[in-house]
């Protein structure tokens, strides 16, 4: 057997290898329960990605027909020369949440005024109607587009703390824990060995004592 070529078959080790034993299935058991949590907040985190994804992409097409129909009533030095200085700027802020120990990003915006007005950067008496539009629509799906940033971003990491998570898990139920009971029933298997030799040795001392001081065999 290969195990004892590595391994000091005495009581110390095998208690030693029990201990190691429990700590590991324990641990077995919490990385399993952690995979679990983190695959269910990962589903969660999936059906709320799609559905943002599904508005995002519905705003930015109304705001983009918005633009084309713009784009064919206005002259193309219009538009550019409406859109050049923009008034309204934005600030981004970024902090963090802990999610299962994955540290995850939460994206916040503010504008430099509260100002609703302030997003077109633009005089109404040039351009269209339909220009108002696709701004107010872009203006709208930012904080959507924002929260769809920030949930992809958690749901990239949620997904490799799974694999790292199922990794370990693999590790210990498919390698170290069968490993640890093989070399335990090595150890045990040689103790018990060891033991029925030492009964043998003593009744052959007993049987030659016994020989020795009284002439006869037990």
């Amino acid at each position: 057997m290969a195990t004892s070529a590595t391994i000091n078959p005495t009581r110390m080790e095998l208690t030693r290898l029990k201990n190691r034993l429990k700590t590991a299935r324990r641990g077995h058991k919490l990385l399993k329960d952690k995979r679990d949590e983190l695959m269910k907040q990962f589903l969660d985190i999936v059906r709320l990605n799609k559905e943002l994804r599904t508005n995002v992409e519905r705003a930015l097409m109304q705001a983009h027909a918005s633009f084309t129909v713009a784009s064919a009533l206005m002259s193309p030095n219009m538009l550019e020369q409406s859109l050049l200085y923009p008034k309204q700027s934005v600030e981004l802020e970024v902090s963090y949440q802990n999610i299962m120990s994955v540290n995850v990003p939460v994206y916040a915006f503010r504008t430099r005024s509260s100002d609703p007005g302030e997003i077109f950067p633009y005089g109404f008496a040039m351009t269209s109607g339909e220009l108002d539009t696709a701004v107010d629509a872009l203006s709208r799906v930012f904080q959507d587009m924002l929260k769809l940033a920030e949930v992809e971003k958690t749901t990239q990491l949620l997904a490799e703390e799974i694999e790292k998570t199922r990794r370990r898990v693999n590790a210990l139920e498919y390698v170290m824990i069968p490993g640890m009971l093989e070399k335990i029933r090595y150890i045990s298997m040689k103790l018990d060995e060891n033991e029925r030799g030492n009964i043998t040795r003593l009744m052959k001392v007993k049987d030659m004592i016994l020989k020795q001081a009284h002439g006869y065999e037990d």
